[in-house]
């Protein structure tokens, strides 16, 4: 993106649902599962336009997942869908071993994650399952960062083989991504080039980071690199390497606990490629609370005013006492061995 640009507000689980219907209308064998909640995650959609190949459960979300594994093994391709906190956790085992260990054909909806879920408050605000979901073997994990990614991030599961899962919310955010920018599983996208600091993000707090190197670039000419990484696993390894090798530090921006989510997921990238000053925004080891979703955004230092000062404070470290990047950024061989 070469310029900051809001084309309104709309909650990425609708791109979820719309996607859906445009799948099945490809692919005679999409099915999709509910759990009495389909208005709420927008399975609706695809009930409204396919009754037949839509199937009711119930608030039984461990039954659902069991079923959409054996339609997977029949050669459908099964969505199931229902809260975070629910499809996520209470079907722990369920995904683990009879989606993930046996490598079906089921894609899991996260819905209303996060703590913009807002008034239901901490039991359905789910602020924990990216760490748990990145460690099952199999499994694709992507988390959209508005509507249209949504949409384009569950049309890609629908075809890509194997288990998946993709996280969205509930509340209307900001849409600036459009049908032109490129979606693909395993790739991140440059928003904004920079070479001061990197700030990786993903989910709706994406537009939150921009809105920080925005701020940068106007008071203090910081050239901000806007990452968004949407795909959590697979991982960009390369453009997350480049960036640190380009910009000699980090910061991480999610809707999650900072404990075993993105921030976690980058760190172990480049521990092992190329470490580098790095600061993580997220939840700080609490559970959530009830409140208005900015309200929530903002008590848990989820918008761009933290994002801002944890970039500054990561030039700061990067300029103080790290600069073994500057010594090694430049030697040839290390960019063509990564």
């Amino acid at each position: 993106m070469s310029e900051l640009k809001k084309y309104g507000y709309k909650p990425t689980r609708f791109g979820f649902g719309h996607a859906l219907v445009e799948l099945g209308e490809l692919h005679d064998n999409v099915v999709v599962l509910g759990a009495d909640i389909t208005g709420s995650v927008l399975t609706s959609f695809f009930k409204e336009k396919f009754p037949e190949r839509f199937f009711s459960i119930g608030i039984a979300e461990q039954n659902a997942t069991t079923i959409a594994a054996g339609l997977a093994l029949s050669g459908k391709i099964a969505f199931f869908s229902s809260y975070s906190a629910f499809a996520a956790f209470r079907n722990a085992d369920q995904l683990r071993l009879s989606v993930c260990y046996n490598n079906v054909n089921v894609k899991i909806g996260g819905g209303h994650s996060g703590v913009t879920v807002g008034p239901d408050g901490a039991t359905h605000q789910s602020l924990e399952e990216v760490s748990f979901l990145r460690a099952l073997p199999n499994l694709t994990l992507i988390v959209p960062c508005d509507y249209e990614e949504a949409r384009k991030a569950t049309l890609a599961v629908g075809i890509n083989p194997g288990p998946a899962y993709i996280r969205f919310g509930r509340s209307a955010v900001p849409m600036f991504t459009t049908k032109a920018t490129p979606f693909e599983i395993g790739k991140a996208q440059v928003f904004n080039e920079g070479t001061d600091v990197a700030i990786v993000a993903c989910g709706i707090v994406v537009w939150e980071a921009m809105l920080a190197a925005e701020e940068l670039k106007k008071k203090h000419g910081i050239s901000a690199r806007v990452i968004n990484s949407p795909s959590i696993k697979p991982m960009d390894v390369k453009t997350i390497t480049d960036a640190a090798l380009e910009c000699g530090c980090v910061v991480t921006v999610e809707e999650h606990q900072v404990h075993g989510g993105l921030g976690a997921a980058v760190a172990e990238v480049l521990v092992k490629n190329f470490p580098v000053p790095m600061e993580f925004v997220g939840i700080p080891d609490t559970f959530g609370t009830s409140g208005e979703p900015d309200e929530l955004l903002e008590k848990f230092g989820l918008t761009w005013p933290t994002i801002y000062a944890s970039a500054l404070k990561a030039i700061e470290r990067k300029d103080k006492g790290f600069i073994g990047y500057r010594l090694v950024k430049d030697i040839p061989q290390y960019k063509e061995n990564m």
